[in-house]
């Protein structure tokens, strides 16, 4: 059965493995080849040709270099892509790989212009705000997008739920203020489990892999789900830069969809119950969480979402406090990244978002976490003992 058909579980399942029965496998292959036999000089060289320019491999035609095309990959995009919605997926090296190759295409067409919403994820941030790909950048408000937009801009780039505040974004309402140019919906938070970005307007979905879609920390990853024509300008850039995914990257990322769904809504749930314990503990100030009261004044969480997410911020009103906090869990790891199976705890300001600009930074005293498949009551239990010392 065509993967379209099926239920967004199923399709986390069965996505990218629809031939294994006519391999006579249950678990896809993993090729690990660097280089692939060439039937004639005439036809590697047209195979060459035909993918750094930005095509899929054509069925019978040699990969001709894992560079320009793997086949473990490729499962893991096709996949993705159906989770998505998309027409294609791309997978790259990192996230910000698929970002940087999505920037580049950008400048290549004469459009470097991007308008972007904060807050954003902070190696986002920074890659805009300094400029490095020929890129220049207006900060706005989702609000004032349509405002912002010049003759030569390429790309709106929003993130939501955001990162670490967890802001949200109507994408519908952004996207028609956007008109014709393109919208970059960094999805890493919501995965496809809970918001589908293209559904409300959105033209490309980026995604960390290494968060929640791989789910267990041992996978380094980023992919772009997108039509067929902006995989076919972001492809060439990823072959020539040498930015696609490893194949072990790719199998793992592909195994970790699997299980997503579940993952997703089982930690979903643990973050409900650790976002309303923080909302009565006296010594936090504020909870940054999509679920909380008065966190979604558009209704979002039902309509755009079909749930909060995993992830929570807190405020405890000083730098000291959360540092405190953070070195005094013992159960929870404290560690940059999200979206694994552990529950993951981090001062955002004084690490992934310390590059962005001071007036955009997050405040002093936020903590970020994300929990885990551990019993909510322990993760509740370490932060207690944790705010208690």
């Amino acid at each position: 059965m065509n993967a379209e058909a099926l239920g967004l579980d199923s399709r986390a399942v069965h996505a990218g493995r629809e031939d294994l029965a006519a391999l006579g496998v249950h678990v896809p292959p993993i090729d690990l080849s660097s280089t692939y036999p060439l039937p004639d000089v005439e036809a590697g060289g047209e195979a060459y040709e035909h993918m750094a320019s930005g095509h899929e491999r054509a069925p019978g035609q040699t990969a001709v270099y894992q560079r320009l095309w793997s086949p473990t990959v490729a499962r893991f995009e096709e996949a993705l892509a159906a989770l998505e919605g998309a027409e294609a997926g791309v997978a790259f090296a990192s996230g910000m790989a698929g970002l940087t190759a999505t920037l580049l295409a950008c400048v290549s067409a004469g459009t470097p212009h991007v308008v972007a919403v904060r807050p954003l994820y902070g190696g986002s941030d920074h890659l805009l705000a300094t400029g490095l790909l020929g890129t220049r950048v207006t900060w706005v408000d989702a609000d004032d997008v349509g405002e912002a937009v010049e003759p030569d801009t390429g790309l709106v780039l929003v993130e939501t739920p955001a990162n670490p505040t967890l802001d949200l974004v109507d994408l519908s309402a952004l996207c028609e203020r956007a008109g014709d140019v393109p919208v970059l919906v960094d999805n890493t938070f919501a995965t496809p489990v809970l918001q589908r970005p293209l559904e409300h307007g959105a033209s490309l979905v980026l995604h960390s892999v290494t968060k929640f879609l791989a789910g267990h920390g041992d996978v380094l990853g980023g992919v772009v789900a997108t039509s067929q024509e902006w995989a076919g300008r972001i492809r060439p850039v990823r072959a020539i830069t040498g930015a696609i995914m490893h194949p072990l990257s790719g199998y793992l990322a592909h195994r970790g969809l699997q299980t997503l769904p579940v993952r997703v809504r089982a930690q979903q749930e643990g973050a409900q119950v650790v976002a309303a314990w923080l909302r009565a503990h006296t010594d936090v100030d504020r909870v940054f969480y999509p679920g909380s009261e008065g966190s979604d004044p558009a209704g979002l969480v039902g309509t755009q979402m079909s749930g909060p997410g995993a992830v929570l911020a807190f405020d405890l009103g000083s730098y000291e406090r959360a540092r405190r906090v953070a070195e005094g869990v013992r159960m929870i790891t404290h560690a940059v990244s999200l979206g694994g199976v552990d529950s993951l705890i981090q001062h955002p300001a004084a690490l992934t978002h310390r590059p962005v600009a001071e007036e955009a930074r997050p405040g002093a005293g936020i903590l970020r976490l994300s929990v885990g498949l551990e019993t909510p009551e322990d993760v509740v239990a370490d932060l207690a003992q944790a705010l208690c010392a």
